[in-house]
């Protein structure tokens, strides 16, 4: 890991009381070579799911890391692609059952460290906001799994949504993805009073714009985090 803000650490003494943390979570609390939580999610769907699934991959992924586009064109294909692959989901049946067949057999691992450090956080009741642009029921099971999904956490994903039945709801509203990822217009009344008074923010993530998952207006109260693509 590195750290993006180094000046910062010489003049900003974090304590147990006065900071809260925005971590991500996929190559953050996953470890690279994990098992990505949209892929986990459709364990159970089949050969050619998981097909139509790579193909948007690799069209969109390509877009997600060239810097060379626009703000605006990146930004279009983010949607096409989330809301594309939610729609898989929808068009292959996924169900509430297949979903959690789906966590509890897929390949998520934690990165080396990153449990002990969530234990830490709950030991020391320091707010922790998972902020993710991949699926929060994934997030959700496998933390609660690894008996380590703690009160001190709120997560803030994309929650594939189901009925009564256990099957899948098409999806309505705003996905989150890396370039909206961001804290701002998200805080629950619950989650606001857990990080009121709160002076500092400790924020981690792999890629560069999860700088964003705090508003800009709050970057000189963070100290961030970038996490390395190396294995563990």
């Amino acid at each position: 890991m590195r750290y993006i803000n180094e000046e910062k650490l010489s003049r900003i003494k974090l304590t147990k009381t006065n900071f809260f943390v925005a971590i991500d979570f996929d190559k953050t609390i996953t470890a690279n070579e994990s098992a990505d939580s949209w892929d986990a999610s459709g364990k159970m769907l089949g050969t050619e799911f998981k097909e139509k699934l790579y193909e948007m991959y690799y069209k969109y992924g390509p877009i997600e890391q060239d810097y060379n586009i626009s703000f605006e064109e990146k930004y279009k294909a983010m949607e096409e692609w989330y809301y594309g692959c939610m729609n898989l989901y929808y068009t292959y049946g996924l169900t509430q059952e297949k979903l959690n067949k789906s966590i509890d057999n897929s390949d998520i691992i934690f990165r080396t460290g990153a449990k002990e450090f969530l234990s830490d956080m709950h030991k020391n009741n320091i707010p922790v906001i998972i902020l993710s642009a991949g699926i929060g029921n994934v997030i959700e099971r496998f933390l609660q799994k690894n008996n380590c999904y703690y009160k001190n956490m709120h997560i803030i994903s994309n929650f594939i949504p189901f009925d009564e039945k256990g099957n899948i709801k098409k999806y309505e509203g705003e996905l989150i993805h890396t370039l909206n990822k961001t804290t701002e217009g998200k805080i629950t009344p619950e989650l606001a009073k857990k990080i009121e008074g709160k002076e500092y923010r400790l924020l981690l993530g792999d890629f560069i714009e999860d700088k964003k998952m705090i508003p800009i207006n709050e970057w000189s109260q963070t100290i961030t985090v970038r996490i390395s693509w190396k294995k563990g």
